[in-house]
């Protein structure tokens, strides 16, 4: 009797959806993050200057830049990530079946 992880073959369609998913949400991380900390500098900064704290910079400059950076890197990672292990799924897919 197959078990049903094993007589599915891999589907390549579901390789943009994985990708756009992680791609998405590293990316709201790393501006979560990185505007969590830019804002705690700017704050820093401004109470040592003795002046209102802008955060149009910690925003614009520094968690936005930061998290398009990611962004991209994380697409790039993530989708060789798939597509290599849609060719290893697929090659013991094969092997399976001829076994």
């Amino acid at each position: 009797m197959k078990s049903a992880a094993a007589s599915r073959a891999p589907r390549w369609y579901t390789i943009p959806v994985r990708v756009g998913l992680v791609t998405l949400i590293g990316t709201l991380l790393t501006f979560a993050v990185s505007l969590l900390f830019a804002i705690l500098g700017t704050v820093v900064l401004a109470w040592l200057r003795d002046i209102h704290p802008d955060m149009r910079i910690a925003y614009l400059h520094i968690a936005l830049p930061i998290a398009l950076v990611a962004g991209a890197i994380i697409l790039v990672l993530a989708l060789a990530m798939e597509i290599r292990h849609y060719l290893q799924a697929k090659t013991l897919s094969a092997i399976e079946r001829l076994g």
